[in-house]
């Protein structure tokens, strides 16, 4: 198994800059998500937004995958492909995940958005979802064991009867796209390495109405969708692990 990779502070210091613009990116595409507009479009004004401050997406040709974002609208998990078939409409809930490059450094973030009114089981899910993000974070301090993000994110999940995708999980980044440790959002309490400083990694739970499960489209082997076409909802951060607890490199808007 791969070492966890502590970061010096020179990286930390890159991959801050990029967790700064990932974010960033997310609160520029806000005012574009709205009825009648193609997810390509969306994607579209990301990656120009992206170029022009310097990084490049992360995504785009990563294992082949064809975009600068992933645009996951209802029962898709994650790694919804932006195509200009997909027209936003009122009702619809949708996951925006961006992954910037500057300067050889990752950032990593997504976050929620709606369009109009929406259901109140949708808007339900998105707060718990968000509020799995702000537990696992919780977590995160040195010494701590990482299975106890997962513990804790699953715990509440459930306890408000929603289920836990087990099958996608969170990641080390910042000098690579997918580093080590693997950050399950489903796992048993005091399992997993301890938590150093100088470690960067995202934490992205992904919470479903109904079962667990997902599904790959067999036409494109990119979007997963949940098994009972329910909702699934997903907030991602990347995190730093500092001498002290952590630091939420990628909240430009001071939540943390």
């Amino acid at each position: 198994m791969e070492k966890i990779i502590i970061k010096t502070p020179e990286q930390i210091d890159g991959i801050r800059k990029s967790c700064k613009l990932a974010g960033q990116t997310l609160e520029y595409i806000a005012p574009f998500i709205q009825a009648g507009v193609s997810t390509e479009f969306l994607d579209q004004k990301i990656e120009a937004f992206m170029r022009e401050n310097g990084a490049i997406p992360a995504t785009l040709g990563y294992g082949g995958y064809p975009k600068s974002s992933c645009i996951s609208l209802n029962e898709v998990v994650c790694h919804g492909i932006p195509s200009k078939d997909t027209i936003l409409k009122d009702g619809d809930i949708l996951n925006v995940d961006v992954t910037t490059i500057l300067n050889g450094y990752y950032g990593d973030t997504s976050r929620m958005f709606t369009i109009g009114e929406v259901s109140p089981v949708a808007l339900d899910l998105i707060e718990v979802t968000k509020h799995c993000l702000n537990l696992g974070i919780q977590q995160v301090r040195p010494g701590n064991q990482f299975g106890n993000i997962g513990f804790a994110i699953s715990k509440y999940a459930k306890a408000r009867g929603y289920s836990v995708v087990y099958e996608f999980c969170g990641h080390g980044v910042g000098v690579n796209f997918h580093e080590e440790p693997q950050i399950d959002h489903t796992s048993r309490r005091n399992t997993g390495p301890i938590m150093k400083p100088g470690m960067t990694f995202t934490i992205e739970p992904m919470i479903n109405e109904g079962r667990p499960g997902t599904v790959v489209d067999k036409n494109d082997n990119w979007t997963a969708r949940t098994v009972d076409k329910k909702l699934s909802a997903q907030f991602e951060h990347t995190i730093l692990i500092t001498e002290t607890g952590c630091e939420v490199l990628t909240d430009v808007t001071g939540e943390y």
